[in-house]
């Protein structure tokens, strides 16, 4: 891990904001006639993203903002203003979706009061961004429900299909993504824009946002969630079906004493039936398996499209680990539910499932550690941010919580180890007790039934057809009692059972235990999805650093030899103020001796080679012999800048030199 950690470049996720022109708390001669803002990254603009406000408060920019070269954006101003201070306030979005705003002043001639508050708007608070965090961690519960609890269903426990409980738990987790899905489409508008309440319903805001990625993302959810449903009536319905087709040509055989329609039937026929019925189960099982699996990752997918996978480094492999990771996680923590419900709720659930389960939740977490160490990494960068930002804290504190929750897994595979091994005629056959006792009390009410509603004998021919009738259906309704009767006692006796094996209580305290640090780390972890990743967090820090410690111009003099007759001499370069945004370059040509070099041309070109920026080729005005001078030199992003200079001397002679400098 300390290898991943060292010596990679910076990558961006949110937004930050590294440089200006008009540099922040600066003060400048004249006013400009446009305010530049230089982003980490590039970001999605409004109508109002942009905005420039006098001392007064009142807006002195003219028309929309607008992209001028990769992650630099400006808006115009008015010409004429007047001395004082001035705020620029912005509120974007980052290319991971989350809004970014912020706020800083700077002055025309001096600086003034100013009746506008410095911190700018806040983007994502309020009633709004609250709802929509609380939004945000209902969709990821949801998913989480909906996935892990049809995996437990598949892989696990298939007899699940038919417990009132699980299924309850899983249409919950559909219902809950859904919901949730549709209150972030509505409230997105508002939450990355003005925050208002009354502009959640707000159809226009809805259609801009709809062309966003966020909203793309989100549209694509509520379509895969469609998808789902299917899935779920499957699951339930025609896979349950199949197996209560099952169950009650075996019921019905054991009635009838294998004289169901009036014939013998043969062992022969008997199995083949049996074999057919396996195949059918097993293709819908590797159906449903297949078909869950596309829903559930498209539907991770759609978290990773729009949020920090979908930008810096390495996108191609941070995205498809990023689905892992949720499909992990929806797994382990989904399966817990679905395992906690049965251990609550269900007649009983066999060892075996209980186990199945514990080695799909080993391997989950396997995945779940190895994809986690990926992007922690990623969004981090170095050791120093893992202490020093607040992203670094969130991932210490989730890193914790798992293994708190690994730790209590821990001891929840013990007591499965227990319960596997208890004897097979205590309590885990609580569940086959409990479905006896309701086919006993079935069998007693059809007999019951037949009974009563069977033709008098001969010697009874003097009772009434009347009577007769009445007396059928007070033996049916009796029958039907008593059925009632044995099928509660079956249930109570099976609850007793199971409530008094010391191994299935232990077990059930170590998942409710589980279940509760699961939901404090889904928390955890919706905030670190909103959270300022570590490398952008030092990255805008160094930059501002960078730009406070750097005070005057800055200067290279680089010797240069053309190799002609008079080709030697000295090239100076100068930079004022040397920070991101507009600077004014100044550069000198002089002899060996000193004095001026008449020069015919002189080029300059800049370099950020660590992002692949440039060469920015500067073409300077000749002031005066070996002055050459260029104003609105724009740098758009602070960092190690080569600076280099071709210098003619002749018609044929010339050459380039250069230097490397920090500008910032």
């Amino acid at each position: 891990m300390g290898v991943l950690f060292g010596g990679v470049a910076p990558a961006s996720a949110h937004a930050a904001l590294i440089g200006s022109d008009p540099a922040q708390g600066t003060v400048v001669d004249k006013a400009p006639t446009e305010v530049t803002l230089t982003f980490s990254e590039q970001v999605a603009l409004s109508d109002g993203s942009l905005q420039v406000l006098d001392p007064q408060g009142r807006r002195v920019d003219t028309g929309k903002p607008s992209n001028l070269s990769g992650t630099m954006y400006g808006v115009q101003v008015r010409t004429g203003l007047p001395k004082g201070t001035y705020t620029v306030t912005y509120q974007v979005v980052s290319a991971d979706s989350h809004p970014v705003s912020g706020a800083f002043t700077f002055s025309i001639g001096a600086p003034s009061a100013t009746t506008v508050s410095s911190s700018g708007p806040t983007a994502g608070g309020g009633v709004v961004g609250w709802l929509y965090g609380f939004a945000r961690y209902i969709s990821y519960a949801g998913f989480i429900v909906l996935v892990g609890g049809a995996a437990f269903v598949l892989a696990c426990w298939q007899r699940g299909a038919g417990v009132r409980a699980v299924q309850r738990l899983v249409v919950s987790g559909w219902v809950a993504l859904t919901s949730a899905t549709l209150a972030l489409l509505l409230l997105r508008g508002s939450y990355t824009g003005s925050g208002k309440v009354a502009d959640i319903f707000d159809v226009s805001l809805i259609g801009q946002v709809l062309q966003t990625k966020a909203g793309a993302a989100l549209v694509s959810r509520l379509l895969l969630l469609a998808a789902g449903a299917l899935f779920i009536a499957v699951l339930f319905g025609a896979y349950l079906r199949r197996d209560a087709g099952a169950e009650g040509e075996t019921d019905g055989s054991a009635v009838l004493g294998g004289h169901g329609d009036g014939r013998e039937t043969s062992d022969g026929d008997s199995s083949g039936e049996s074999a057919a019925r396996d195949a059918e189960k097993r293709d819908l099982t590797l159906g449903l398996a297949l078909g869950g699996t596309v829903v559930a990752a498209g539907l991770a997918a759609t978290w990773a499209m729009a949020e920090h996978a979908s930008t810096g480094i390495q996108t191609g492999l941070a995205m498809p680990v990023d689905i892992l990771h949720l499909l992990a996680v929806a797994v382990w923590l989904g399966g817990l539910a679905a395992l906690l419900v049965a251990l609550f709720r269900a007649p009983s659930i066999e060892a075996a499932a209980v186990g199945r389960f514990s080695r799909l939740a080993f391997g989950s977490v396997v995945v779940l550690t190895a994809t986690g160490v990926y992007q922690a990494w990623r969004q981090l960068g170095s050791w120093s941010a893992l202490t020093g930002t607040s992203y670094g804290q969130l991932l210490l504190v989730k890193v914790a919580l798992v293994a708190l929750l690994v730790g209590i897994a821990w001891i929840s595979r013990r007591w499965t180890a227990r319960l596997a091994d208890a004897p097979a005629d205590t309590p885990d056959t609580a569940e086959e007790e409990h479905t006896a006792g309701k086919k006993r009390a079935t069998v007693a009410a059809k007999a019951s039934a037949r009974t009563a509603t069977r033709t008098p004998a001969k010697g009874s021919a003097k009772v009434s057809a009347k009577g007769s009738a009445q007396d059928g259906d007070g033996g049916s309704e009796r029958a039907a009692q008593l059925a009632r009767q044995q099928a509660a006692m079956a249930a109570a006796q099976a609850k007793r059972t199971r409530e008094a094996d010391p191994v299935r209580s232990g077990l059930r305290r170590s998942v409710l235990a589980e279940a509760g640090v699961a939901v404090v780390l889904l928390a955890v972890a919706t905030a670190l999805t909103t959270t300022e990743p570590g490398r952008t967090e030092e990255a805008a820090r160094a930059a501002t650093a960078s730009a406070s410690q750097r005070s005057g111009p800055l200067s290279l003099k680089m010797p240069f030899d053309t190799g002609g007759q008079d080709g030697k001499g000295t090239v100076e370069v100068t930079l004022d103020p040397a920070r991101v945004g507009s600077d004014e370059m100044h550069v000198y040509v002089v002899r060996p001796n000193g004095k001026a070099f008449d020069v015919p041309e002189v080029k300059v070109a800049f370099t950020l080679e660590s992002k692949g920026i440039g060469p920015l080729p500067i073409e300077p005005d000749r002031i005066a012999t070996g002055h050459w001078s260029a104003s609105g030199v724009q740098i758009p992003m602070a960092g190690d800048w080569k600076i280099a200079v071709t210098v003619r001397t002749s018609d044929i002679d010339q050459t380039t030199v250069n230097k490397n400098a920090k500008i910032g």
